[in-house]
């Protein structure tokens, strides 16, 4: 049982409301009397306001079932259905021509185009490592990855073979990126102490430190770093030890999708480590080849130009933090005798910590433009930006902070999102430096809306299928279409596969084709990997030749499997495919709040999983369920089967307990309720039900 103290009203556990006094606020020279006041008086103006928009959620998907229900067996009526959108206030009207206002935004958002990493904001390594990942050495991640075509690294320490190859793919970016005058090669280049580098254009030299010289190509920085001393630039002709590549611009750290925040405790955890990286002095040892090792934040990169001017270039990822959406309420606090909404716990304390940043307290400092960054997940549709809007305007009087300091990203991945895109972002237009897609997330809201109007297409065939193309192109072909080029990121979503980064080196690059100027990848390596696309493709050239936006229409294609009769090896397949990936995501979830991790799937391939996996095979399966596709004993024989799969992948860990062996303990039986129950999830969203398992694991130590 939680005890509490309270604060003007606030129920709030001791040591989180210790740690927002003392941590936070003291450093602010802010009262905290009436902080708290102000705390109280946002709630009694929001919380009330949350609800009724949760409300409203259930009301439209009630009628909208409601309409499938009365339908059922019938062709489906596109036009009808799209009338049938408008008359309930599901679609709105266009808000018409306006472009968005936001101003006093970092150019890594708003005029820089590069990769972007997502990161669970309660591993400090982790966050570490992605606040870390601005700069990294190309030459590393050639020769650890599958994207260098050459045979792989031969054990037993520094295999040449495999460095000579990485070297010379590496001086080939060179050639192309920052190519030499009179036709030369890097490969070439040597006695640079003496020659100096000829340079085809010579600007593309910004200048030297002891040991680099800095470049820049597409908006991007390129280091390349000397050193006769070194293992690799000893044996190097121009003494080059290393080409190290500005990477991850951007970093969003996450309190939602990737982490597993169910009380207090790890509310507290996730606050601090966010406090940390603005103060800059967050720290974390681990154990590592029988050493102790401690990761720190980085400091910044000098050099000096050719006219004796010193400069210094970013050393760390911008920061994000992603708060939760609507839906969820947190024990942390209370108020009025409930839970208070999660979102609003999060948009006041990680903006008030943010705050530190704004009046220049940090040891490094993020925004250099006197800006808070803030992602918003999950809301539907205008009236919850607006929501979002107001709230953000309370918590900057609340924290004294100018008007719009608090800038927001909203993320396209609610149907009713997509749907009134254009409407979504006029009602944040003058805050918003963020707009993206994601598969996974909207696809669960795709099926959960539909749910009643048939059987969904299998999961690998939605991917190909009209309304998402249409998204897709929607997303980038609006936010084009309100100004965000050269002020907002569009971005695209994650590659799941970390071990796969020969493949994502020809795949991915189609995000910036289709107009992205960033794109979410797995981890640091493949941030530096992907930052070769932003040199290959200026996206913002991109941008300007890109066609409208699709139709509405379009989008609003159900991915019904119409006229299709499956086999009952194609049924298992699906079954089993679904059933392996919740299973993997929800054991560590519920066993070790492990909120994101690389989760073998059914093949033995490791993807990047986070909370939005369950949503989609969640819904995919309780679709199939619902429309007599499959049966509930099919799905236990599944589960089981799945489960017997998952604790093989999983043998090798010393803390992992069985699901096979313990069908009544909580990770087995959150899995279960995720479909059986799933019909009646609010939005086919899977936090409830994840939330009250692990506080039920918890609460068994």
């Amino acid at each position: 049982m939680t005890e509490y103290v309270t604060r003007a009203g606030i129920e709030t556990d001791p040591q989180l409301a210790a740690f927002i006094d003392t941590e936070v606020l003291g450093p602010l020279g802010r009262d905290a009397d009436a902080f708290w006041q102000g705390f109280t008086d946002l709630l009694g103006r929001f919380a009330p306001r949350n609800a009724a928009l949760l409300a409203k959620r259930e009301d439209l998907q009630a009628k909208i079932d409601a309409w499938h229900g009365e339908r059922a067996g019938q062709p489906h009526d596109a036009a009808a259905y799209r009338s049938f959108l408008e008359d309930i206030g599901y679609l709105v009207p266009e808000p018409g021509d306006f472009t968005i206002g936001t101003g006093n935004v970092d150019p890594e958002i708003a005029t820089m185009a590069g990769p972007q990493l997502v990161v669970p904001i309660l591993n400090a390594r982790f966050l570490l490592n992605a606040a870390n990942a601005r700069w990294g050495s190309l030459y590393d991640a050639f020769y650890g990855t599958d994207a260098l075509d050459a045979p792989p690294a031969q054990p037993g320490g520094y295999d040449e073979l495999r460095g000579a190859a990485v070297v010379a793919e590496a001086k080939r970016f060179m050639d192309e990126t920052v190519p030499l005058a009179d036709g030369r090669k890097w490969a070439d280049l040597a006695d640079v102490k003496e020659n100096g580098i000829p340079l085809a254009d010579p600007a593309q030299c910004l200048g030297w430190n002891e040991t680099s010289c800095f470049f820049r190509h597409n908006g991007l920085h390129i280091e390349v770093v000397f050193d006769a001393a070194h293992p690799v630039g000893s044996t190097d002709p121009a003494n080059i030890a290393d080409i190290v590549l500005e990477s991850a611009l951007t970093t969003i750290a996450d309190c939602e999708d990737s982490v597993a925040a169910v009380d207090a405790e790890d509310k507290l955890t996730a606050y601090r480590n966010w406090l940390g990286v603005i103060r800059g002095d967050l720290e974390e040892s681990f154990e590592k080849g029988g050493n102790t090792l401690t990761r720190k934040l980085v400091g910044d990169k000098t050099y000096t130009d050719s006219d004796g001017g010193e400069h210094s270039l970013p050393g760390r990822s911008l920061m994000f933090v992603r708060n939760v959406g609507h839906l969820m309420t947190n024990p942390a606090m209370r108020w009025d005798g409930k839970e208070i909404p999660e979102g609003i716990l999060d948009a006041v304390v990680t903006s008030a910590i943010g705050a530190q940043d704004v009046a220049g307290l940090g040891k490094y400092g993020n925004s250099r433009c006197g800006s808070i960054y803030i992602v918003k997940p999950k809301m539907h549709g205008p009236e919850e930006c607006a929501f979002t809007n107001d709230l953000f305007d309370a918590v900057e009087d609340l924290l004294g902070l100018p008007r719009h300091t608090i800038k927001v990203g909203v993320m396209d991945e609610e149907r009713r999102t997509s749907a009134n895109l254009a409407a979504c972002i006029h009602a944040v237009k003058d805050r918003i430096v963020f707009i993206n897609t994601g598969f996974l997330d909207r696809t669960g809201d795709e099926i959960h809306t539909s749910m009643r109007a048939g059987p969904m297409m299998r999961k690998g065939e939605m991917k190909n299928s009209a309304w998402l193309k249409a998204y897709e192109a929607r997303n980038v072909g609006i936010g084009l279409a309100h100004g965000l080029s050269g002020r907002a990121q569009i971005g695209k979503g994650m590659w799941a596969a970390p071990d796969l980064m020969g493949q994502m080196m020809i795949d991915k690059i189609g995000h910036l084709r289709a107009g992205a100027n960033t794109a979410w990848v797995p981890s640091p390596t493949a941030a530096t990997l992907h930052a070769i696309h932003y040199h290959r493709e200026d996206v913002f050239e991109i941008q300007k030749g890109l066609p409208d936006a699709a139709k509405l229409d379009e989008l609003l294609a159900i991915p019904l499997a119409d006229g299709v009769n499956w086999s009952e090896e194609e049924i298992r397949a699906e079954l089993d495919n679904n059933c392996q990936g919740l299973l993997g995501y929800v054991v560590r979830w519920i066993d070790a709040g492990v909120g994101c991790s690389k989760v073998p799937d059914i093949n033995d391939i490791g993807l990047m999983e986070d909370r939005a996996t369950l949503r989609i095979s969640s819904q995919h399966i309780a679709n199939w369920l619902l429309h007599g596709v499959i049966s509930e004993e099919q799905v236990m024989d599944s589960l089981r089967r799945m489960a017997a799969k998952v604790d093989e992948q999983n043998a090798g860990d010393p803390f992992y307990q069985p699901l096979l062996e313990n069908e009544d303990g909580a990770a087995f039986s959150a899995a279960k309720d995720l479909i059986l129950k799933g019909v009646e999830q609010p939005s086919g969203y899977t936090e409830p039900l994840l939330h009250a398992w692990r506080r039920e694991k918890k609460a068994q130590g």
